[in-house]
């Protein structure tokens, strides 16, 4: 199964403002090995903390290429 991992620190508030707010925007990261993944706004909602979304996260991926599951590393 292909994963991907990366850092992200989106605040409570730019989160709400411009993800939640917008709904099916996307969020576009740089992972650690350089390459850029983007995936739905909303599987980050229930990472949202009262001081937003921070920490290491990894993506899986399906034989299709397709987002399977994402989870907090850190």
């Amino acid at each position: 199964m292909a994963q991907v991992e990366f850092d992200l620190a989106i605040s409570r508030e730019e989160y709400l403002r411009h993800y939640q707010a917008q709904g099916r925007l996307q969020v576009t990261v740089t992972a650690l090995d350089g390459r850029r993944v983007r995936f739905p706004a909303g599987i980050l909602q229930r990472f949202v903390l009262s001081d937003g979304v921070r920490g290491r996260f990894v993506i899986h991926f399906d034989p299709q290429g397709r987002l399977s599951s994402i989870a907090r590393l850190r």
